[in-house]
């Protein structure tokens, strides 16, 4: 397991964020967003006004990063909502279970009473295995709510979470 600091994103983290993300997104496995997004269009997504954004160091650099915000507006926004990503490096080092960590610490001293994941592909099992040994249930399927480009149609998971 690498040591790692989780801290606020800053304006200077964005090629170390962009270079994480980019990728993982352009993949198409792990998240239901179009993969042609340019920069402009990782940034606006990942800095969305609305997300509390995260990084995690070690080693003396990013190996990943998360967002924290609510899942729903209005009378849902008391349920918490992330979304993490991890250096390819730096993948099976700690790096996702520290940021869900700090993740579920900060959503509750932000007052949040859940947390919940709203479209949890199912063939990423490594994420899947790692939030129910967190403590998240699987509390709903999607049926084929995902399409990966290597698997076709695949379930999707909606997990969940009681702060």
């Amino acid at each position: 397991m690498t040591q790692t600091t989780i801290r606020a994103a800053t304006d200077a983290d964005w090629p170390a964020i962009h270079a994480i993300i980019g990728p993982i997104l352009r993949a198409g496995e792990t998240y239901a967003i179009r993969t042609d997004l340019d920069e402009a269009g990782l940034w606006a997504y990942w800095l969305m006004p609305s997300h509390e954004v995260f990084v995690a160091e070690g080693d003396g650099r990013v190996l990943g990063t998360y967002y924290l915000m609510a899942n729903q507006a209005g009378n849902g926004a008391h349920v918490a909502n992330c979304g993490y990503m991890t250096a390819p490096e730096a993948r099976g080092r700690g790096i996702a279970r520290s940021m869900c960590l700090h993740s579920l610490e900060r959503a509750r001293e932000r007052g949040f009473r859940a947390m919940q994941f709203n479209h949890v592909v199912s063939t990423n099992i490594g994420a899947v295995a790692l939030w129910q040994k967190l403590g998240f249930d699987i509390v709903g399927t999607l049926p084929e709510a995902f399409h990966h480009p290597a698997h076709g149609y695949v379930d999707a998971y909606v997990m969940f979470q009681t702060l």
